[in-house]
């Protein structure tokens, strides 16, 4: 087949330049639809329980997630000039268009008892402010309204919120950004006036934000890729021509991948927005292999299409293989049915084919018509260095399989107490640097108010009407008060507290009087509540549903990580279970903070799964190319060494096992085996022409794949490494990571591999092993290259003689 393949190439190769040029200009064309993703992609299926109850939540009383919060620390805040300033930012805030309401301190209101029409005035607590004596009165009054302590200020560390309600619309639309530059810009003009360091946060905020870091460090990853690989492919090759079209071949799969993400739709998230940097590393190695090989025949013979031939039809299904594995680890994503996973799954296993496809038609192409290798093209073929580190991998594969043995051994040792001491969180900004202002301001407002992140609590009574009942509200009632034992949660909100500020103003404000009304007083007290404030209205809709069949009780909590959310949650569950007993009320604990924890927990299990799913579709890979088990188990050894030893690695320095780093395993997995591939691939080849000597073969494989395996480990190695100048910890350890695994798997491949192979001679010999679906080619089998119409120089007619033998 690939003597066909290298036929149809080399015959057409005008054509294909042509056809390829025209499909990367329509790619590229197509790439400019690609869009920015600014909010979370859910972890969970569409159908897990636990992301069905969130979506029952916001079908209820809507989506919780369009807040953006602004604090400050001010122990002059109640000072005249500073509370205007307050003031100011408040109205100023209200007129941009996108925010639909705005709340803090300043906007308070209170209700006073009319007795003459029998019903509450709804007045502004801070209506007049004209002078420093008029406010302190204001305060008096305002501090004695216990409904807002903790809620929009925190007296014990004077501090002061304001929530900004964000339209729902302009938040999905790319009005987004501006809409938030705006709030920042407002937000810095306080703070320039009043010297107060003003802090944002929320989840829109951090999304925004989030979404605007991954843009910038796209096309920071792109450049860096192309850069450092260039940089080390010169040092290899010593050669301009090269550099250029490995690049060129990277280049065009890049675009490919943009537009390929044009097509599908796909927006750009974090793990989307690594692929085409991914497709620059992952592809140079295919350009390595394929010129390391076209170099090697052309210094044998001298014939630059035989060559080119020659690369085709060796190096082609091996490339195609190593691809084709690396994409399969990629591909096992899909079956995590999660959304985020899945489009980088697909789009990553595509544009990896997609690269492979490239390489084989550009780089034989391209050379076909480039000039004959010079001498300083090939002289890296005999680099001394090389020689001497390939001849000391020979001397330790054939004397020293034992101390090899031994040392892998221990490696599996080390593995075993490593793993033993692995954890498994994960935070909605652990991939945020601790000295960024996202992180800083989300920790201001967990220090104050107990945090940000929504959890609700949805009380389904089954009866309409059912949650008006005076044992429900105490009920209610109750349960807040016990979840105050929780110091990572915040005090919570719900139709009590409306009801205890409706007491209180019943008695003229005193503030003993701030508690549940009981049944009589909640008869008056509800007669005076206006038309605006009762049932419909926006107040308590935000609370009970409009049968005053289920309530809603909000949260707002710290972001404890997954592993104390686990805890958390279990022990909320029990308590809302104590209290409202199954079968009379059905309880749901839900919000943002609830989703993220199950969600990560289902996406780690599922990435453990998808894996395994690799290591089992890896295996039959080698089975399909060897057809023997002894041989799928020699292989699979040295690739999974690498796996324990990250592993290990990771418990010993505490790095968790989150969605960023469990994706490691896949990646580095399926990128690992590629040397596998080349190495036995041809160690197949020479087990023919040494008459199945396997230490002849193995000796000679090491020998001359070895350089090319170095080559790409190393441009592999420095190429996950840019990752680790991002500002997003998840990618830092991703890289990290992943270069770590291939560099270990770089020596278990070229050491331990053949040291299995020599040791284990007798026992994968066989006769199913002598027949495999790898072929073998012979050297002298080539294509007619009279038939390949290719014009001849004066120097290849020379040749020509040569190339008939």
């Amino acid at each position: 087949m690939w003597i066909r393949i290298a036929s149809f190439i080399l015959r057409n190769r005008l054509s294909i330049l042509i056809v390829l040029a025209l499909a990367t200009a329509f790619m590229g064309f197509q790439s400019r639809k690609i869009e920015m993703s600014y909010e979370y992609a859910p972890l969970l299926p569409k159908d897990d329980p636990a992301n069905l109850e969130y979506e029952k939540f916001v079908e209820e009383f809507g989506n919780e997630g369009n807040l953006i919060v602004l604090g400050v620390q001010d122990s002059l805040f109640f000072d005249i000039q500073h509370f205007k300033q307050w003031q100011q930012l408040s109205q100023s805030l209200e007129m941009i268009n996108g925010i639909t309401s705005v709340f803090s301190v300043s906007d308070a209101y209170n209700l006073k008892r009319n007795p003459e029409i029998k019903k509450f005035e709804i007045t502004p607590v801070f209506e007049e402010t004209d002078n420093q004596q008029q406010l302190d009165s204001l305060k008096h009054t305002f501090t004695d309204l216990k409904f807002y302590k903790n809620l929009v200020y925190n007296p014990e560390t004077s501090t002061f919120l304001m929530a900004v309600i964000l339209d729902k619309k302009v938040l999905e639309s790319p009005k987004r950004v501006p809409l938030i530059r705006k709030i920042e810009n407002q937000a810095e003009k306080y703070s320039s006036v009043t010297g107060n360091n003003i802090r944002l946060s929320g989840l829109p905020y951090i999304r925004v934000e989030t979404a605007e870091m991954i843009k910038r460090e796209l096309n920071m990853f792109i450049w860096l890729a192309l850069g450092i690989t260039a940089i080390i492919i010169f040092l290899f090759f010593r050669s301009f021509k090269v550099v250029l079209f490995s690049m060129l071949v990277v280049g065009m799969a890049v675009i490919w991948a943009l537009g390929l993400q044009g097509i599908m739709g796909y927006k750009v998230t974090i793990l989307t927005g690594m692929i085409p940097p991914l497709i620059i590393v992952i592809g140079i190695p295919n350009s390595v292999f394929l010129l390391n090989k076209f170099h090697h025949e052309f210094r044998n013979h001298g014939n630059k299409i035989k060559s080119l031939q020659r690369v085709i039809q060796k190096i082609g299904n091996a490339t195609f293989l190593t691809n084709l594995t690396t994409a399969s680890g990629f591909a096992t994503f899909i079956f995590t049915s999660s959304r985020l996973l899945v489009e980088f799954g697909i789009m990553a296993a595509i544009n990896i084919m997609v690269v492979f496809v490239l390489s084989i038609l550009l780089i034989p192409s391209i050379f076909s018509f480039l000039p004959d290798p010079k001498e300083r093209h090939v002289r890296h073929l005999n680099s001394r260095f090389f020689q001497k580190i390939i001849n000391r991998l020979v001397h330790i594969s054939l004397n020293h399989k034992k101390i090899v043995y031994a040392a892998t051994l221990g490696l599996l040792i080390f593995g075993g107490f490593g793993i033993s001491q692995m954890k498994t969180t994960g935070y909605m900004l652990d991939d945020i640097p601790h000295n960024h202002r996202l992180y800083k301001d989300l920790n201001f407002f967990e220090h104050h108010f107990s945090g940000l992140m929504p959890l609700e609590v949805m009380i389904d009574t089954k009866n309409p009407g059912g949650i008006m009942a005076q044992k429900n509200l105490q009920k209610m009632e109750s349960f807040q008060e016990k979840m105050k034992a929780f110091p990572e949660i915040s005090q919570g909100l719900s139709v009590i507290q409306l009801m205890k500020f409706a007491k209180q103003a019943f008695y003229n404000g005193n503030p003993a009087y701030y508690s549940l009304p009981n049944a009589m007083e909640r008869n008056f007290i509800m007669s005076y509540i206006p038309r605006e404030m009762g049932n419909g209205s926006a107040v308590t809709t935000s609370f009970v549903d409009s049968t005053r069949q289920k309530a809603r009780i909000s949260f707002r909590m710290k972001d404890v990580g997954t592993t104390k959310m686990q805890v958390l949650n279990t022990k909320i569950k029990s308590l809302a279970d104590s209290i409202f007993p199954k079968p009379d009320y059905n309880t749901s604990i839900t919000g943002s903070s609830i989703v993220f924890f199950k969600g990560t927990d289902y996406l780690v299990r599922n990435l453990f799964i998808s894996l395994g799913l690799a290591v089992l579709l890896i295996a039959s890979f080698m089975a399909w190319m060897f057809r023997s088990k002894r041989m799928v188990i020699v292989s699979l050894i040295p690739n999974l060494i690498p796996l324990i030893t990250t592993a290990a690695l990771m418990g010993v320095f505490n790095i968790p096992i989150k969605p960023s780093t469990i994706l490691v395993f896949s990646i580095a997995f399926g990128i690992s085996v590629d040397d596998t591939i080349h190495f036995l691939a041809k160690y197949r080849q020479e087990l023919g022409a040494t008459n199945w000597s396997i230490q002849a073969a193995t000796v000679l494989a090491l020998k001359e794949t070895g350089r090319s395996m170095i080559y790409t480990s190393v441009i592999l190695f420095f190429g996950f490494g840019i990752f680790t100048v991002s500002s997003f910890g998840g990618t830092v350890a991703l890289g990290a990571l992943v270069a770590l695994t291939l560099l270990v798997a770089l020596f278990s491949n070229l050491i331990l591999l053949p040291s299995l192979l020599l040791g284990l001679e007798r026992l994968i010999t066989n006769e199913t092993f002598r027949e495999p679906l790898l072929t073998i080619y012979n050297e002298d089998e080539d294509i007619d290259f009279e038939e390949l119409k290719i014009g001849k120089t004066a120097e290849s007619k020379e040749k020509e003689p040569d190339t008939k033998k």
